[in-house]
């Protein structure tokens, strides 16, 4: 598992824009920026959708006045089910990351099988990055919500 002092594995996400459907790296979404970065199960997910992604929603505004220049949602779903996702929960603030195979996930060390479930997806985790290094990272237990929640997040920055 990827750990605090370590770069982010390269890796390409996916995700969906006004001007439409974008590929970008690591490097390019993490280089010279700090970063929050939550993972989730799966879009659309009860503990997801009603307490995970709103909460980075509401807090925005206070993550960037702390100088966070982005804020990124994770997750082992394609592009245009996490745009949907987006667009149902008025998050135009999170920029929303399809790792549609997991690779990056599993690169992490921080991919799950869930079987019949939705098979390979994102353990529920959050991370704070400066220029691609891992400065802080909060794994869930399995089944748990207690410490990737913006609260926590906001807090430890």
């Amino acid at each position: 598992m990827i750990a605090v002092g370590q770069s982010l594995p390269a890796g390409e996400f996916t995700f969906i824009t006004q001007d439409g459907k974008q590929v970008q790296d690591t490097q390019a979404l993490f280089a010279g920026k700090k970063v929050v970065l939550f993972a989730v199960p799966g879009a659309f997910t009860p503990t997801c959708s009603n307490a995970h992604l709103p909460g980075y929603v509401v807090l925005a505004d206070e993550f960037q006045a702390k100088g966070v220049d982005a804020i990124y949602c994770l997750s082992v779903n394609d592009a245009f089910v996490m745009k949907a996702w987006q667009a149902a929960q008025n998050a135009s603030a999170i920029t929303m990351l399809a790792d549609g195979d997991g690779s990056w996930t599993q690169a992490l060390g921080l991919a799950k099988e869930t079987g019949a479930f939705g098979g390979l997806r994102a353990q529920r985790f959050a991370l704070i990055a400066v220029d691609g290094v891992v400065q802080q990272l909060f794994v869930e237990a399995p089944g748990k919500f207690e410490v990737s929640d913006a609260e926590t997040l906001l807090a430890a920055l």
